[in-house]
């Protein structure tokens, strides 16, 4: 009998093969970036001018080297899982009572319950309803594609939604440009995609196609430096340079503090399209880039060699002796009149912790006149925007990076109106209104570095649950913290790090270019 290499008759894939490598690749995806994106960030690192988004970009590379030693997630946002399954027209399968959308299910079950690394299940059902948590994560987003040949060929990534819900979708004329359309775009994202990161783009086809073309472009590695060097032969690659030039010009830098890395790389992907349509679709990749692509032949599930550690740079952060250590316990409203926006801050003591849900549940218990729970008292406390991923062995919290603080705007007047509250601690910028309301209450805004949350978990010595554990992960915390890293992104007098770092990097960038 000739090999299943010669010949597409007898290839038979195992839909135990294709659940395992399905939850495998999730659990490495989990814990190990991509080559590619690990040297992107180590060159824009030693490029970086600007202190703070230096600073960012170490927190995120020291991040991910120990979310490689120590197997636990780069990101508390393990997000949602996107499949693109190509299979084969020769390809017969061992069983047929499961979909592929069933078999990818199954392993994105078995990835995100996994005891020894847990993920954080972040799906929820009914999403226009009771939005109810899954508990597992599935189900997952599948694409499938029929192919020639034999095999199946699997891409799949686990999406945040930080960046996942800064998306953007057009329909331009024909004779609109991209670029300038990307260049307009691009600085109302903020900074809640976790930038420096990739740009995917799709262009073609009808809106829903452009989508799915947007989301595939991000599967690929970065090679924009390979393409610099040889220079653009097509029309798409003379686009990927001219958006990836425009789109660092603007200064918005790593976590949108303003410095010279804003886009690692554009991905463009497209398809035919109506002669009188030009729909383009550009989604965001994060600092917590999630992919891997493998491929069955038959032979077994898929093999994922792990990473040499040797391909990650050694940095260390050096807190300088000018650095400002704060007490929680201790702090006043005088102290925090005193910090000034940019400044790092090391943050030690109990702080509490609450998103969206519980803001949701907050806001009703205040309105009610019921008040807060017992245990919740807000007076001169901060709080953490956060959902942690569940601890594993004797860890006190798994990775607990944070959310995107502008889905709170809508809360914050009233947190700083009638809890006491004193500051707040999140990833990216604040609305206008919500600067004016933190300048009004003489309040505080911090940032913490988004895609950075194992590194900031080990900030956090003791961790209990006060108030509404049936949200899991979205329950209000008490975290008791140790020279916790943050940044003033908005001082008592309202001042913003994240327009005056862009404005003034945007400024520079242009001077150097003079």
């Amino acid at each position: 009998m000739s090999s299943h290499h010669e010949t597409s008759e007898n290839v038979v894939i195992k839909q135990a093969d294709f659940i395992e490598s399905v939850a495998d690749a999730l659990q490495y995806i989990s814990y190990y970036h991509p080559k590619d994106f690990v040297d992107a960030m180590s060159e824009a690192y030693e490029r970086e001018q600007s202190a703070a988004a230096k600073d960012a970009i170490a927190q995120i590379l020291i991040n991910s080297r120990m979310s490689a030693e120590g197997k636990r997630p780069l990101c508390q946002d393990t997000g949602i899982v996107t499949t693109f399954v190509k299979i084969g027209m020769g390809v017969k399968w061992d069983k047929t009572d499961m979909t592929v959308q069933q078999m990818v299910d199954e392993g994105v079950r078995r990835a995100y319950t996994n005891p020894d690394n847990p993920l954080r299940a972040s799906i929820v059902a009914d999403p226009a309803g009771s939005r109810k948590n899954t508990k597992d994560n599935t189900p997952s987003v599948v694409h499938i594609d029929m192919v020639p040949g034999n095999h199946v060929e699997v891409a799949i990534a686990a999406k945040g939604g930080g960046s996942e819900n800064k998306a953007k979708m057009v329909m331009l004329n024909p004779s609109d440009d991209i670029a300038a359309w990307v260049e307009k775009t691009l600085p109302t994202m903020g900074a809640g995609w976790c930038p420096p990161g990739m740009l995917g783009i799709g262009i073609g086809g009808t809106a829903e196609k452009a989508a799915v073309l947007a989301k595939e472009a991000l599967m690929e590695s970065v090679d924009i430096h390979e393409l610099m060097a040889r220079g653009a032969q097509t029309s798409e690659e003379k686009l990927r340079l001219d958006i990836f030039e425009r789109a660092n010009n603007l200064g918005i830098g790593a976590q949108g503090l303003g410095g010279l890395t804003t886009v690692l790389d554009v991905k463009i992907k497209s398809a035919p399209t109506h002669a009188a349509s030009k729909p383009v679709v550009m989604i965001p990749n994060c600092a917590a880039t999630r992919h891997v692509h493998f491929h069955l032949d038959g032979t077994g599930p898929a093999d994922l060699a792990p990473p040499s550690l040797s391909d990650w740079p050694e940095i260390t952060r050096e807190v300088g002796s000018d650095v400002r250590r704060v007490n929680l316990d201790t702090v006043t409203q005088a102290d925090i009149e005193q910090w000034k926006s940019g400044e790092t801050i090391l943050l030690s003591g109990k702080m509490l912790t609450g998103r969206d849900a519980a803001h949701k549940r907050i806001q009703s218990l205040i309105e009610s006149g019921e008040g807060l729970p017992e245990g919740v008292d807000f007076t001169g406390k901060f709080i953490y925007y956060v959902g942690p991923v569940d601890p594993v062995g004797n860890e006190v919290v798994g990775p607990a990076g944070p959310t995107t603080a502008t889905r709170m705007d809508k809360f914050t007047d009233l947190m700083l109106d009638k809890t006491g509250l004193m500051g707040m601690i999140g990833k990216a910028e604040r609305g206008p209104a919500t600067v004016e309301s933190i300048k009004k209450h003489k309040a505080v805004y911090l940032m913490a570095v988004g895609g950075a949350a194992y590194l900031v978990s080990k900030a956090i010595k003791k961790s209990r649950v006060v108030a509404f554990a049936d949200l899991g992960m979205e329950a209000i915390y008490e975290f008791d913290v140790q020279d916790m890293p943050v940044t003033v992104a908005v001082d008592s007098n309202g001042v913003n790090a994240h327009e005056t770092g862009p404005a003034i990097w945007k400024v520079n960038i242009a001077n150097a270019k003079a």
